[in-house]
């Protein structure tokens, strides 16, 4: 015992000799580096999956989620407050040019479900379209029974009863993927309201706002007549609410369903169209099984971060969430229903994730 004490006596001296510690010697455990990542609602199921693995493969590094709308990750990536803005819109035009320092890093795509509360009719999946749905939401339509409802649903009987459009009160990605569709559709949507994370919505009767995926949700499966955009990674909560889920109209003229198979067919017409800076819209693409409401779903990153240390964690974590043994896995993807990012979209993810200082 005193031998042992006489050799650690012996070593702080030298330590004190040389001008160092004696606790200088040990290796002091580094400080995890904190993430924090929010915004999109529709997006947030998917962090939620993603984190608690990466950060067990990876215990340098702390994550933090928050599902608040893609409105707010925007905004919070480009004041800094996150290092991580997730959403469902790429930045215009005019933010960029007020923000260049800003990227748009596509991470999957995304659909998105038009879903009904109809007594009666929820286990059927009734045809609606982009001049539909403008009508509903800008209060032209009002009725369940009414002649353009009815016309793309022959031999359905509606019932006579107003209804209630659902629409997001924060800004929202799932907003901006929604009115590209109404505009896109339907010209005069396009010239008084267009498309964006928020909108002036329509004074409609009976109208009602929510806030978040989650929001909508539980505002249609409280609402009988309601009608409602939603994020397909809340499939399961609508599915479990027993509510309706519609067939839209595409360019081709077909309805179809929003399923992984014709969100893929609708990707593959547009993700080679892809720019370098990887800003575009998906919805309304052509060909026959297009679903027409799919997108990028984005993570919205600032290049210059607050030192070499978040920079590197923040590449690694984005490196690891496209790649398809990494957050682009089958096992993460198949879960939120989204389809995954295609080689040629991964390879310019990745160009701009390397800009990232």
């Amino acid at each position: 015992m005193k031998k042992n004490l006489s050799r650690n006596i012996n070593g702080i001296a030298l330590l004190s000799a040389l001008g160092l510690s004696a606790f200088a010697a040990m290796p002091a455990s580094a400080a995890p580096i904190s993430l924090l990542e929010t915004g999109s609602t529709l997006l947030y199921p998917l962090f939620n999956l993603w984190v608690p693995v990466y950060t067990k493969m990876n215990p340098g590094v702390q994550i933090t989620t928050q599902g608040t709308g893609s409105g707010t990750g925007i905004a919070e990536a480009i004041s800094g407050v996150a290092q991580i803005g997730a959403s469902d819109a790429y930045m215009s035009d005019a933010q960029i040019k007020m923000h260049p320092n800003i990227l748009n890093i596509p991470l999957a795509i995304s659909i998105q479900m038009i879903n009904y509360n109809l007594p009666g009719l929820n286990n059927v999946h009734l045809k609606l379209s982009g001049p539909v749905l403008a009508g509903i939401y800008n209060g032209t339509i009002t009725n369940w029974d009414d002649a353009a409802i009815a016309k793309l649903n022959p031999g359905v009987k509606l019932p006579n009863h107003k209804i209630i459009p659902i629409h997001r009160t924060d800004g929202s990605g799932d907003t901006f993927i929604f009115t590209t569709y109404l505009s896109d559709t339907t010209p005069v949507w396009s010239k008084n309201i267009g498309y964006s994370t928020t909108v002036s919505w329509p004074a409609v009767p009976g109208g009602i706002g929510a806030e978040g995926n989650p929001g909508m949700v539980q505002a249609l499966k409280t609402t009988p007549y309601g009608v409602a955009y939603i994020g397909i990674s809340w499939k399961k909560p609508v599915e479990e609410a027993h509510l309706g889920l519609a067939m839209l109209e595409n360019r081709a003229g077909q309805f179809v369903l929003p399923t992984v198979a014709n969100a893929k067919a609708a990707a593959g017409e547009m993700v080679a169209k892809t720019p370098a800076d990887e800003r575009i819209s998906l919805v309304y693409a052509p060909g026959a099984k297009s679903y027409p409401i799919i997108n990028y779903e984005y993570a919205i990153v600032s290049k210059t971060q607050p030192n070499a240390q978040v920079a590197a964690e923040l590449r690694k974590f984005l490196n690891w969430s496209i790649d398809l043994k990494g957050g682009n896995a089958p096992h993460f993807i198949e879960a939120v229903n989204f389809v995954p990012l295609p080689d040629s979209a991964v390879a310019l993810s990745r160009k701009q994730i390397a800009e990232i200082q």
